[in-house]
């Protein structure tokens, strides 16, 4: 059987630096950068001051800097500042962005190969 491989930073701690790795939930404060292959989860009540690369990602927390992920999901108790990049983003009410927002497949402002544009 495979263990987990999960970080989880708890509500009592505050790390400044890189975090590198697979899946980490985060629910005190960080500051730095964070590069994941997997899922990274900011949890109610965590504050993160970060360059942010992963596979998915969910906030529930505050959050400022930029973000670049396949999947994003802001939670209704969301706080996010700075520059969101996701091919899917889901927003539930409640949930508050400033900055900007490049959502959806990067492609779909080009013409497929072969066909006329305009």
């Amino acid at each position: 059987m495979e263990v987990e491989k999960l970080t989880v930073i708890d509500a009592q701690t505050e790390i400044e630096g890189k975090l590198k790795g697979k899946d980490a939930r985060i629910f005190g404060r960080f500051r730095g950068d964070i590069e994941l292959t997997g899922r990274i989860i900011l949890g109610e009540g965590s504050r993160v001051e970060a360059k942010i690369a992963a596979d998915a990602a969910e906030i529930s927390g505050e959050y400022k800097g930029d973000i670049s992920v396949r999947s994003l999901v802001l939670m209704e108790k969301a706080r996010v500042q700075g520059g969101v990049e996701a091919q899917s983003l889901a927003v539930r009410e409640g949930a508050q962005i400033n900055g900007t927002i490049n959502a959806g497949s990067s492609n779909q402002a080009k013409p497929a190969a072969g066909a006329p544009a305009g």
